[in-house]
């Protein structure tokens, strides 16, 4: 189409178009009618290993919700929302099979042999995992009791709680001016001596999330400046990512360990090492508040 540099004419069109619009919307379907194509269903004797995500309903994949809408059988954690719970048909059946710190409600190896019982009588099943199951979340295991089983298994992923806790901050988890490289820890200290590699840790081009570390910040923070990280390095604690309940400390290696005992914050707890967090402090407060619901941080 040659260029519209009349003035006149390029009015004219740019009216037309307006016109065109308001007389095409009647015809264009409402965000409530429109239907996904979601293609697939659960299949009978298999087990599905699937990714809740960090709680919020919204954040589910498509595949996810469509399992779970179906699966005969879902066994379930401790950290997948109510909001999530909710998509399972009431005729499904349903297996809690949380685990608490220090309260294992049901031990690996019955979740294990649990899943393959359903499956063998012929139910389709979801292993229902928050985050993602891949990330801290015993897949492997699961995946050999399965395969030792000759059950045939399929895996969903979710949204894992480090993504949801950077989004809802509004911070990236990478940044070409802060951190070339992203790690993620469990703060479990389940090595043999107990203790992690804290001088390999310990880096400024880098951002660290710790995983289930909620009673583990002092000897995080301890750890880290013993390594070499500066006292007012940024770290960051965000609970219930994405969640209604969310809330966040930020602070610095230093401080942090009293702020939380002044401030203490629920399990599940998230914590991330990085000068992405400063990011967080520069973020005018009505923008955040757009990030995620209403994000509780205490400076």
């Amino acid at each position: 189409m040659p260029a519209l540099s009349n003035p006149l004419l390029l009015k004219w069109f740019n009216t037309f178009m307006r016109l065109s619009h308001r007389a095409l919307t009647p015809l264009v379907p409402h965000a409530s009618d429109i239907r996904l194509p979601l293609r697939g269903e659960c299949r009978d004797g298999q087990v599905y290993l699937v990714g809740a995500g960090s709680g919020d309903a919204e954040l589910l994949t498509l595949k996810a919700a469509r399992l779970l809408m179906q699966a005969d059988a879902v066994v379930y954690d401790r950290l997948v929302g109510d909001d999530v719970l909710a998509l399972i048909p009431s005729g499904s059946e349903r297996y809690y099979v949380g685990k608490a710190r220090g309260h294992h409600s049901v031990p690996q190896a019955e979740i294990g042999e649990l899943m393959v019982k359903l499956a063998r009588e012929g139910k389709s099943v979801v292993r229902l995992k928050g985050g993602d199951p891949a990330v801290f979340a015993r897949m492997g295991e699961e995946l050999d009791a399965l395969a030792a089983a000759e059950i045939r298994a399929a895996i969903v992923p979710g949204i894992t709680a480090a993504s949801a806790a950077a989004s809802c901050m509004g911070i990236p988890l990478t940044d070409r001016g802060h951190a070339q490289q992203l790690r993620f820890v469990t703060a479990q200290l389940c090595r043999e001596d107990g203790t992690p590699d804290w001088a390999s840790l310990a880096r400024k081009d880098e951002t660290l999330v710790f995983y289930m570390g909620l009673s583990k910040v002092s000897a995080i923070c301890h750890g880290l400046r013993q390594a070499g990280l500066p006292d007012e390095w940024p770290i960051m604690l965000v609970a219930n990512a994405s969640q209604r309940e969310q809330q966040s400390l930020v602070g610095s290696l230093a401080d942090m360990p009293e702020k939380l005992a002044a401030t203490p914050l629920p399990s599940p707890c998230l914590i991330v090492v990085g000068s992405v967090v400063q990011r967080v402090a520069t973020t005018p407060a009505a923008l955040a508040s757009n990030f995620c619901s209403a994000p509780q941080t205490v400076p």
